[in-house]
């Protein structure tokens, strides 16, 4: 039994220690090169004293920043990943949350993490801590003395009072989580990972540990390129990447700008998406453009530990239908709660809740919000059982497929009638013209607002969205721009676009 994704790493570097396991196609580590230097990182750890404490980690996006995950975890601790993306204030808060002994630099991060020095223990960088000798009894002792429930790291996500929560994960929790991916996208030895998320996101976990798992390759795609799609699938192509895990953001830049007339990922087999609805119109190119593809539809939230389920797409959709969720990953249990804490009944919409394996530790140094959204079990009490509130509302079709409705934020009462805002996105999605749609509501002004990018009017657009949808969901204004604001993991940020209305 596995107590430990240090396992993954110790198992492949006696098989293929001479494999490049992550690159970004300038800078690569073998797997043996992982090993060796997350095993210094961990002495390191050791030699300080520092142990199952946090530790973070404020790198550029880079092979070496995986490593120093990997060190940590080695030396009995458990990662926190920052990024200079990040506000100076939200790393504030997350830093006085934490209280880590040390975060760990590279040569370029060193400098800016001066301004932070007061928030933490010390700051070394990278490449001082590889020069460490390794202590093999020392590492042994804490490899042993380790517990699957052990926390492996925190990833910090937006927090509607404005303070960052950090979900902190175990290694029990994860290692479920990589087998039964793996199993259902078909990975392995031959996969060559082409990862789109930012490291300090928990979605980089589909590339980074089925990597160590099977002794795969994941090359970590330059945040720039997902700006320029022709130069983005030359990269796909150059580095014969067959497996991605994508936004559906980063998806629709290619298929909605007309890549495909261009250029095609020759290598792609396997295309996971998620996070957000992937409109029928931009999905059918994609299908078009790779028809021996496999695709499947991935839904979790962070504090399910990545996804929770999934559905292979093994049939057709029409313009205006929803992609379903599919079904829980093996080992867990979708619920579906209403609000009066009973299951839902077939078709009727509730909130999703997850129970299981899956279910992370909960949120770090924060009892209060742990409390909100793990929680008894309301269908059970004969004994404790802690599911996770998703906040996110869900039905299953006539299939028995679970499908995604809405976030609860994004439902909306207008004009007497409820509505769901992501309706009215897909209906403009379906329009010739329509590259990427986002709604919002101003709860001030009560008004439905639609931005889009696109090559129709707004007048256009309107017109025509009118003849899909009931009068009570015609948006109140239309506006086309020239791009749409993203988060850092590439998905629509609608939070901005709500912030642009109070300016």
């Amino acid at each position: 039994m596995q107590n430990s994704v240090l396992n993954y790493l110790r198992g492949t570097v006696n098989k293929c220690p001479d494999k490049t396991a992550f690159s970004d196609g300038e800078r690569s580590l073998t797997f043996k090169q992982v090993y060796d230097q997350s095993r210094a990182l961990g002495t390191f750890l050791h030699n300080r004293g520092i142990y199952k404490k946090p530790v973070v980690v404020f790198m550029n996006k880079s092979p070496q920043e995986i490593a120093a995950f990997l060190g940590i975890v080695t030396g009995g601790c458990f990662y926190v990943p920052i990024d200079e993306e990040m506000p100076g204030s939200r790393i504030e808060l997350i830093l006085d949350n934490v209280k880590s002994p040390v975060m760990v630099c590279d040569d370029e991060t060193v400098l800016k993490a001066e301004v932070f020095k007061d928030r933490v223990g010390s700051i070394v960088t990278y490449n001082e801590m590889v020069g460490t000798a390794v202590d093999a009894p020392a590492l042994e002792d804490i490899y042993h003395a380790a517990i699957d429930t052990d926390p492996i790291y925190l990833v910090f996500t937006s927090g509607s009072t404005g303070v960052p929560k950090g979900v902190a994960a175990c290694h029990r929790s994860v290692i479920d989580y990589i087998e039964q991916l793996s199993e259902i996208l078909d990975l392995g030895e031959d996969t060559v990972f082409g990862n789109q998320s930012p490291l300090y996101f928990d979605a980089c976990l589909k590339e980074i540990y089925p990597t160590l798992k099977f002794g795969a390759t994941a090359y970590l795609i330059p945040k720039k390129l997902f700006s320029t799609p022709i130069p983005l699938v030359e990269f796909l192509n150059e580095h014969r990447i067959n497996t991605i895990c994508w936004v559906v953001s980063a998806l629709t830049m290619i298929s909605a700008f007309g890549t495909f007339k261009e250029i095609k990922p020759q290598y792609l087999h396997t295309i996971a998406f998620g996070s957000e609805v992937f409109a029928i119109k931009q999905f059918k190119r994609w299908r078009e453009a790779l028809p021996d593809a496999k695709f499947t539809n991935l839904y979790g939230p962070t504090e399910g530990t990545g996804m929770c389920c999934f559905y292979r797409v093994d049939r057709d959709f029409e313009d205006g239908e929803v992609i379903p969720i599919g079904h829980s990953f093996p080992n867990r249990e979708i619920l579906l709660i209403t609000d009066d804490g009973k299951a839902a009944a077939d078709g009727e919409e509730g909130e999703i809740c997850i129970r299981g394996t899956s279910v992370t530790l909960g949120y770090y140094n924060d009892a209060e919000r742990t409390a909100k959204a793990f929680v008894q079990n309301p269908l059970n009490s004969a004994y404790p059982e802690i599911i996770y509130r998703t906040g996110d509302i869900g039905k299953k079709n006539e299939r028995g497929e679970l499908v995604f409705v809405s976030r609860k934020d994004d439902q909306i009462k207008h004009m007497g009638h409820r509505i769901e805002l992501g309706e009215i996105e897909a209906n403009a999605s379906s329009i010739e013209g329509v590259k990427m749609p986002a709604c919002i509501y101003d709860k001030d002004k009560q008004r439905i607002l639609l931005y889009y990018v696109g090559d129709i009017g707004e007048t256009g657009l309107l017109e025509l969205l009118r003849e899909r949808v009931p009068r009570y969901m015609w948006p109140d204004r239309v506006t086309r721009v020239e791009s749409l604001p993203r988060t850092a993991n590439g998905k629509i940020d609608r939070n901005t676009l709500r912030n642009n209305l109070k300016k």
